[in-house]
């Protein structure tokens, strides 16, 4: 089977292995510190557009601290298969409820009743997120690393029906400058045909992206927004808010870098950047983009609001790079986070150097951080997985 052909880039202490029968999935997992079955377990959950491979750089520095290890091709994701590609096939399958099943069936697998802590970055933040709101019993602890969670979906207060929800969408789009929201842009059919087979070619297209959102793009100066009005949200770069008639390909070819910046970009070198391109270029954006289809549709989202009111009950830290703009994209986010959506909230750290792919671009200081949290709640949870 193939496994994208990058265990030579992999540090030695890193092995890729397939795990069958994952909730329906055929799943390929990248997993360090493997050799004693006694370690206490991380679970690392990639968002988009990365896979697995985006953990490389913290993987072996916590299995030498004394963790097992995991970071799966998420549903939709790398070479784990048995998911629907399809734009008109089960997108109810990428709801977060069986994003979260896929989890809980990993660790099934790989017989861990319990992890010491689930780790998201980007998407995979509300992932580990819902793992730790439904399953704390199986999840011990969350780190959520870039996209701040403010709780679950909520019912209706009241007997009165409630206010309709302001459309932003249209507020956008009559901009002086017309606009629209990224979310709702990936949610489209053409989304993936995009980006997929847009005019600077794939690769090109990726290297744009992730540079754009990291701090090695001079624009990236984020605050927290006064609102969430059309005006408030369009302070962000069009990576964000897109303007209305752009692809994303098109939105973000202007801030392609030049080769002096591309070959100084340790972070993500050209053999790095290619086992994306491999990746994306195998099984295109579709599963991944399925994900923000079940975000931004109400149809869709409304078997979460079965938690509606409920915190997360364990430990709980924040990481994102002090040049992410996903720290907030979402206006209040990060307040409720630490103010209602978390019952035990260890803090909030912005890592300097880094944009949006912080475990990427600073790896050092996310496993030190990663660290000290696991060190502080070391006597607050229980964990034998």
């Amino acid at each position: 089977m193939e496994t994208g052909d990058f265990t030579a880039l992999l540090d030695p202490a890193i092995r890729v292995r397939r795990v069958a029968g994952v909730n329906g999935l055929d799943m390929q997992i990248l997993e360090a510190g493997f050799e004693d079955t006694g370690r206490p377990t991380l679970l690392l959950l990639h968002g988009f557009p990365e896979i697995a491979y985006s953990w490389r750089r913290v993987m072996p520095k916590l299995a030498e601290a004394g963790y097992h290890v995991v970071a799966p091709d998420l549903r939709g994701y790398g070479w784990t298969t048995g998911w629907d590609g399809s734009y008109d096939g089960d997108v109810a399958s990428f709801g977060m409820l069986n994003l979260v099943a896929d989890c809980v069936a990993l660790l099934h697998r790989l017989e861990k009743p319990k992890v010491r802590a689930v780790i998201g970055h980007d998407f995979g933040s509300p992932l580990a997120a819902f793992c730790a709101l439904i399953r704390p019993d199986i999840f011990s602890s969350a780190i959520l690393m870039s996209a701040p969670f403010a709780g679950p979906p909520a019912f209706p207060v009241g007997e009165a029906a409630p206010a309709p929800e302001p459309d932003n969408h249209a507020a956008l789009a009559a901009l002086e400058r017309p606009r629209k929201h990224y979310q709702w842009y990936y949610s489209t059919r053409k989304a993936n045909d995009d980006m997929l087979r847009c005019d600077q070619g794939l690769s090109d297209f990726l290297r744009a992206y992730f540079h754009v959102k990291s701090a090695d793009w001079p624009g990236n100066d984020p605050h927290p927004l006064p609102g969430g009005t059309a005006q408030d949200l369009a302070v962000m770069p069009t990576y964000y808010i897109m303007d209305a008639g752009e692809t994303m390909a098109e939105t973000v070819a202007p801030h392609m870098p030049d080769a002096a910046t591309v070959a100084a970009c340790d972070w993500l070198t050209e053999a790095d950047l290619a086992v994306y391109a491999r990746a994306y270029g195998r099984t295109g954006f579709q599963g991944g983009l399925n994900w923000y289809r079940n975000m931004t549709s109400d149809t869709l989202r409304a078997p979460l609001r079965l938690f509606s009111g409920r915190a997360i009950e364990v430990p709980v830290a924040f990481i994102g790079g002090a040049k992410d703009w996903g720290v907030y994209q979402v206006p209040g986010a990060l307040d409720k986070m630490a103010d209602a959506a978390c019952v035990d909230y260890r803090g909030t750290h912005l890592v300097p150097g880094a944009g949006h792919w912080v475990q990427q671009e600073q790896p050092g200081a996310v496993v030190e951080t990663i660290l000290g949290f696991l060190r502080e709640t070391d006597g607050t949870v229980t964990c034998n997985g």
